[in-house]
C-alpha cells in the first residue's frame, strides 16, 4: 500500500447490507434462549469501511450490489446521508443481510452472512472499473481500492491480472476466517496489502503461528507484498522489508462487530497521509479499541 496522497476517492468494493445484531450479557450454549437486545445497523465490510472513511471526511465511493427492495432503498439513502458515494452501486432485486449473536464482552457466538446477491453477481459490482465510468483497461485506476472476501473466488483470483487494476493500491480483507482462503491469489497483486487476523493468516499459510508477527512473516514469505495481522492484544504490519508490532489500548469490550473494518479505515487514512508504518498501526489500533468499547 502506497503512502502517496491522491485526489481520487477510495473505492470500497464488496458487501453492503443490514446487520441484524443480537447482544446479550448472558452465557450461551447451542439451543439456549437468553435475554438480550436485537437491533439493526448498516453493515457489510465494504460499507463499514466506506462509512468509517466518510466520517473522517475521506472521499469514498461504494462498489456493491444493493437491492431495489425497501431494505436497499433505505440502506443507500442512509449511507449517502453519511457521505458515502453511491452513484456506482449496482442495483438488483434483493439486498443481502448479516445476522450475528454477540455474547458477554462482545464476543461473537455465531453469525450467518447472506451475501448471495453479491456472490452470484460475479464481477458486476466492479463494472465501473472496466466500462470507463471510473477506469478501463487503457485507463487504469491509480487510487486505492478496498476489496472484501465476500466476492466469489474467481472474481478475487482475477484481481492480479486485471489491466484496469495494474496501478491500483489494493487493500484486501477476507471478511471472515471461512473466506480467508479466497485471498490466496489476490494477495499476490504487486500493490496489495492484505489485512487478516491470526486465524485467517493460519488458514492462508496452512500452519499455526504463535503471534501476529510470525503470521505476518509467514504471509510475506508466501508472496504477499504487504501484510497487516491483528491478534487481539497485538497487531503486526509487514510492509516492504519493515516489520512493526504495536499493542492496542486496553478497553472493556462491548461489541466486536465491525472493529476490523474500523481498524482498516484508519490504517488506510494514516498511510494515505504519509504516516510511518508504526504510526499508522498505532492509529488503527486506537480506532479499533474505541469501536469495541463504544456505547450503542
Amino acid at each position: 500500500m502506497t503512502g502517496a496522497m491522491t485526489d481520487l476517492p477510495i473505492l470500497c468494493a464488496g458487501s453492503a447490507l443490514w446487520d441484524i445484531v443480537a447482544r446479550t450479557d448472558h452465557a450461551m450454549k447451542p439451543g439456549f434462549d437468553v435475554p438480550g437486545r436485537v437491533g439493526r445497523q448498516m453493515g457489510g465490510v465494504a460499507l463499514n469501511v466506506a462509512l468509517a472513511l466518510a466520517r473522517r471526511k475521506i472521499p469514498v465511493e461504494l462498489l456493491s450490489m444493493i437491492g431495489r427492495d425497501e431494505n436497499g432503498v433505505h440502506l443507500i439513502a442512509q449511507a449517502a446521508a453519511e457521505g458515502v458515494g453511491c452513484a456506482h452501486v449496482s442495483r438488483t432485486a434483493m439486498t443481502d443481510a448479516y445476522l450475528v449473536i454477540e455474547g458477554p464482552g462482545g464476543d461473537v457466538f455465531g453469525a450467518v452472512a447472506d451475501c448471495a446477491t453479491l456472490e452470484s453477481g460475479g464481477d458486476t459490482a466492479l463494472a465501473p472499473l472496466t466500462d470507463g465510468r471510473l477506469a478501463a483497461a487503457d485507463r487504469p485506476w491509480t487510487g486505492t481500492l478496498v476489496v472484501d472476501g465476500n466476492f466469489a473466488e474467481p472474481v478475487l483470483d482475477a484481481l492480479p491480472d486485471r489491466p484496469e487494476l495494474a496501478l491500483a493500491s489494493l487493500a484486501l480483507v477476507p471478511a471472515s476466517p471461512g473466506k480467508a482462503a479466497r485471498m490466496a491469489r489476490a494477495m499476490r497483486h504487486p500493490h496489495a496489502t492484505i489485512y487478516v487476523n491470526r486465524t485467517e493468516a493460519q488458514i492462508l499459510c496452512r500452519r499455526a503461528f504463535d503471534d501476529a508477527a510470525a503470521a505476518a512473516r509467514g504471509l510475506a514469505d508466501l508472496g504477499a507484498s504487504a501484510v497487516v495481522v491483528t491478534d487481539g492484544g497485538a497487531a503486526s504490519a509487514a510492509l516492504a522489508d519493515t516489520l512493526v508490532t504495536a499493542r492496542p489500548p486496553q478497553v472493556t469490550a462491548r461489541s466486536t462487530t465491525g472493529a476490523g473494518d474500523a481498524f482498516l479505515a484508519v490504517h488506510l487514512e494514516a498511510l494515505t497521509k504519509g504516516a510511518a508504518a508504526a504510526e499508522a498501526l498505532a492509529a488503527a489500533n486506537a480506532a479499533a479499541a474505541a469501536h469495541i468499547a463504544r456505547h450503542d
